[in-house]
C-alpha cells in the first residue's frame, strides 16, 4: 500500500496562503459583482430612410431618426422622430422633381409625415416607369444622403392557384389555404423578386423574397406563399398567415434590383434572429449613401387576382 507523505510545516504555510488567496479572490469577485455599473452612454441619432417608387405610382419617402434602445416607446416618441423641412428630390434620368412634405392625421392624437409629389403642381408629377433608374437626394441639417434604385422590367408568374399548406401544426385551421405559383426565371442572371399579398380590402403586406442565384433560367413549380400580415401583430399568427374560402386575393409579384434584395434579405434575417443567442450577428445592408440607413426601393409591379374557392 502506498504511504501518504505528511504535510511539512513549509507545505502547511503554503497551503494556508493559497487558501487565503482563494478566499480573498472569491470575496473580491463577490464585491465586484455587486458594484459593477455599466454606462452604455448614447450615440447620436442616425437618419433612417424608407422610400419607394413603384410602376405607375409616385415616389414616397419617409424620414425619421433612430431612438435610444432604452427609450420609452409611445406615440409621442415616434412622432418626434420624423424629420421635417428636408429638401428631397428625385431624378429619373431626364428631370428632377422636389417632393413635398405631408402630414397625415392617424386619428390617435398623432401624425404621420412623409414626402411625395406636389399634387398642386402638374409639372412636379412623376410616376414610376419600368427600366428607369431613380436617384434620391436628401438634404437635411446640412447633410446630404443619396441613393439609386431601378424599376426592373416586369416578369410575372406563369400561373397561380390555392392549395392546402405544406407545413402545418395543431393550430393551423382546417379551412386554411396558401397561394401556389409557377414561375419561369429569365435566362439572364441577377433577377430578384419581392412579393406582396392583399386580402379583400386590406393593404398589401410583404410576403416572400426570392433570388435566382441557384435557379437561373429554370421553371420553378409549386412555390408556396403564406398570406402577408402586419409585422407588429403577434397574436393569432397561425390564423393571419393563411387565406380562407371566399377571400379575394391579389398577389403583387415585384421585380427588384440587387440593392433592394440585399436590404430585405438581411433585414428579414436580423428580425427573425432577435432574441436567439445562437444566431449569427448580421448588419442590415442599406443602399443609402452619406451615413443614413434604410432603403430606397424600386418595384416593378405584376398583379394577379383570384378568389379562394
Amino acid at each position: 500500500m502506498r504511504t501518504v507523505k505528511p504535510i511539512s510545516k513549509f507545505d502547511k504555510r503554503q497551503a494556508t496562503k493559497i487558501a487565503g488567496l482563494l478566499v480573498t479572490t472569491i470575496l473580491l469577485f463577490g464585491a465586484c459583482e455587486k458594484q459593477v455599473s455599466i454606462n452604455l452612454g448614447s450615440s447620436p441619432p442616425i437618419v433612417v430612410v424608407q422610400g419607394q417608387i413603384q410602376t405607375g405610382n409616385p415616389p414616397v419617402v419617409m424620414l425619421t431618426t433612430t431612438i435610444s434602445f432604452f427609450s420609452n416607446i409611445n406615440l409621442a416618441t415616434l412622432e418626434s422622430t420624423f424629420i421635417h423641412k428636408a429638401v428631397v428630390t428625385v431624378y429619373d434620368g431626364s428631370r428632377t422633381i422636389t417632393l413635398k412634405e405631408y402630414a397625415l392625421d392617424t386619428g390617435a392624437n398623432s401624425k404621420f409625415y412623409f414626402y411625395s409629389i406636389d399634387t398642386a403642381n402638374l409639372s412636379n408629377i412623376m410616376l414610376g416607369e419600368t427600366g428607369k433608374f431613380y436617384t434620391l437626394k436628401i438634404v437635411s441639417n446640412g447633410n446630404t444622403y443619396t441613393s439609386v434604385t431601378k424599376i426592373p422590367n416586369p416578369k410575372g408568374i406563369d400561373s397561380m392557384w390555392f392549395g392546402k399548406p405544406v407545413y402545418t401544426n395543431k393550430n393551423t385551421p382546417d379551412s386554411a389555404f396558401e397561394i401556389y405559383v409557377n414561375y419561369t426565371d429569365p435566362d439572364t442572371p441577377g433577377n430578384y423578386v419581392r412579393t406582396f399579398t392583399k386580402r379583400n380590402s386590406e393593404p398589401y403586406y410583404a410576403d416572400g423574397l426570392f433570388s435566382d442565384q441557384v435557379v437561373n433560367g429554370l421553371v420553378i413549380k409549386n412555390i408556396d406563399l403564406y398570406a402577408g400580415y402586419l409585422d407588429s401583430v403577434n397574436v393569432k399568427v397561425d390564423t393571419l398567415m393563411y387565406f380562407y374560402p371566399g377571400d379575394t386575393v391579389t398577389l403583387n409579384w415585384c421585380q427588384i434590383d440587387k440593392g433592394v434584395y440585399d436590404f430585405w434579405n438581411t433585414e428579414i434575417y436580423a428580425n427573425r434572429a432577435q432574441g436567439n443567442p445562437f444566431a449569427s450577428p448580421i448588419n442590415v445592408k442599406t443602399n443609402i449613401e452619406g451615413g443614413a440607413i434604410g432603403i430606397w426601393a424600386g418595384y416593378s409591379n405584376s398583379f394577379t387576382t383570384k378568389i379562394v374557392p
